[in-house]
This record gives structure tokens, C-alpha cells and sequence, in this order.
């Protein structure tokens, strides 16, 4: 079964706000695209839709905040992280108020609204800010964990979700832990580090390498920050090889991230697979995919070479 995370996001909107009334959700006339809209059926009077005004959005939110409210705040990932990066910045995080910023459509999996709309550099602009937390979850049953466990967690955080339905992945008995990658299979010829969309597509991978005779164990890295340190090295140290796969550029993403932790714990060679310093194109998703070079089958090359 396939399922956007987005959906995922607006259907755990609906039962968290029935669980804790001081949940309040404020979009950006997008709640529609969002899938906030399922909150604000069922919650009228806890919903605002701020208009195309963005920042004005994440000030509203703050303030939401410092009245005991839990607000989550939802745009396309364009607008979230990119036009209203001062207002996260200095009124958000400086602050370190309770701000759940849950943007959609984010990277080239966007589509056919182009470069413009294909935000591939959020990661990188959101965990280089202090006191945010980041998290990619990769299919509906993690995305209906997270929206949950951050309203339990007091401070800002930055939840990215994706537009194109991923195969669901994991059953309602998986246990997560913000900070704690997954790892799936626990093959010594190498490791694949994937995150959000990337993840299916890892998992193709480890499938079809097996049949081939090479075993590769895939980490589901859905906490960019915290980053679970302990497993990037054990894996540095157990695997012959090392990559990450993400739809997002390359420079300051979760390659990035994993680098930074092997540079000071382990120092290895990381191929990092993602977009390579370039912006998108307007096109079907899994067409750019294969374009960027994101898929199961660029995975499958890295390790095929001689």
C-alpha cells in the first residue's frame, strides 16, 4: 500500500486534537495541499488560516506558544523553511518556543511545480539552527508517531513531509525513538543510510543486491537532528562500504550530517547520493528521481562497480 506523508499528517492531526485540546493548527491557504484541512473540519475553532502570508504565520504561531498552546504550523516546505526562515530563526528558536512546523512538499518529489517549489535545501537551513529538532519520516505509520511524540516534546521542531505516496513500511507494533535510527537487515557488505522518500528506494535496493549476493544492511535515518552518532560508526566500523541516499541537495543534507559524525568518530568514505548542488525541474517524480540519480538503481551501481 502507497501513502503521501502528508496525508498521514493531516489524518494524526484529527487524533491528536481529540486527545489534547491545547493542539491548534494555522496554514498558509494551503489546507488542501497540506491535508490540514481534515483538522480544520473537525476543529473550526482551533484552526487558522493565516492566508499567503508565511512569516506572519510562524510569529502567530509563536505567540500561540508563550499561551500554552502547541501549535502546528503547515506550508509547502518552499515557504516554511525558505521565506520564513527569520521568523524560525530569531522568533521561534531563539526563544526555544513549543513550535511544530510541519511542512509538505518538500524536495524534487514535488513534481511538476518546478524548481521554484522543490525545496532541497530545508534540511540544511533548519538543523544549522540551534534548539530545532529535525525529522523525515519515511511512510504513514512513522509520520503518525511523530506528530504525536513531538507534541509530548517542549521546543521547536521541523517535521518534513512529501507530497509523493511512498509504500508503507513499517506495522503499528515498530517502536521508534526520536534520535535512534532503524536498521533493517544486518549485511557487512555495506550500508545504505536513507531518509523520508529515499527509503523505499533503499529497501528495493537491499533486495535485489541479495539476489545478487550481496548483503547490505539499509539504516532508516528519520532523526536528522538528534542524529543517532552510535549507529553511524558502528556501521562505519561492520560495513565495507557507506551511503547515504536523500531527496534533498547533498551539501548540508543528511549526507552532510552523517560526514560530519565520521569525520570526528570514524573517518570513512561516504557516497552521498542525492541532488548535486543543483536545482530542480519540472517533471513526474519518479522521473526526476531517476534523472538526480535517487533510486534503487543508482544504489544497486555503487555497489556493482569494480
Amino acid at each position: 500500500m502507497k501513502k503521501a506523508t502528508r496525508q498521514s499528517y493531516g489524518e494524526a492531526l484529527i487524533e491528536l486534537g481529540r486527545k489534547n485540546e491545547n493542539v491548534v493548527v494555522l496554514d498558509a491557504d494551503l489546507a488542501g495541499a497540506t491535508k490540514t484541512e481534515l483538522f480544520a473540519k473537525e476543529f473550526p475553532n482551533r484552526f487558522f488560516d493565516i492566508g499567503i502570508a508565511e512569516a506572519d504565520m510562524m510569529g502567530t504561531a509563536a505567540g500561540l506558544s508563550t499561551c500554552g498552546k502547541i501549535p502546528y504550523v503547515s506550508t509547502f516546505a518552499m515557504f516554511a523553511a525558505g521565506r520564513s526562515y527569520d521568523q524560525i530563526r530569531n522568533s521561534i528558536c531563539y526563544p526555544n518556543l513549543n513550535v511544530k512546523i510541519c511542512a509538505t512538499h518538500a524536495g524534487i518529489t514535488v513534481g511538476e511545480d518546478g524548481a521554484t517549489h522543490q525545496m532541497i535545501e530545508d534540511l540544511s537551513l533548519m538543523r544549522s539552527i540551534p534548539n530545532m529538532k529535525v525529522i523525515t519520516p519515511a511512510d504513514d505509520v512513522q509520520t503518525k508517531w511523530v506528530i504525536n511524540e513531538i507534541s509530548k516534546i517542549n521546543g521547536p521542531v521541523y517535521v518534513r513531509l512529501a507530497r509523493l505516496a511512498t509504500e508503507v513500511i513499517y506495522d503499528e507494533n515498530q517502536k521508534f525513538e526520536i534520535g535512534k535510527a532503524i536498521m533493517h537487515g544486518d549485511g557487512t557488505d555495506g550500508t545504505v543510510f536513507a531518509t523520508g522518500v529515499t527509503m523505499q528506494e533503499a529497501l528495493k535496493a537491499q533486495k535485489e543486491l541479495k539476489e545478487k549476493g550481496i548483503n547490505i544492511r539499509v539504516i532508516d535515518m528519520f532523526s536528522i537532528k538528534p542524529i543517532d552518532k552510535e549507529m553511524i560508526i558502528k556501521c562505519a566500523k561492520e560495513t565495507k562500504k557507506l551511503i547515504s541516499i536523500e531527496d534533498h541537495n547533498i551539501i548540508g543534507g543528511l549526507g552532510s550530517a552523517i560526514a560530519e559524525v565520521l569525520a570526528d568518530e570514524c573517518p570513512v568514505k561516504l557516497t552521498r547520493l542525492g541532488i548535486k548542488d543543483a536545482f530542480g525541474r519540472s517533471g513526474n517524480a519518479e522521473e526526476l528521481m531517476k534523472y538526480y540519480g535517487i533510486v534503487a538503481e543508482n544504489i544497486i551501481e555503487e555497489f556493482l562497480e569494480k
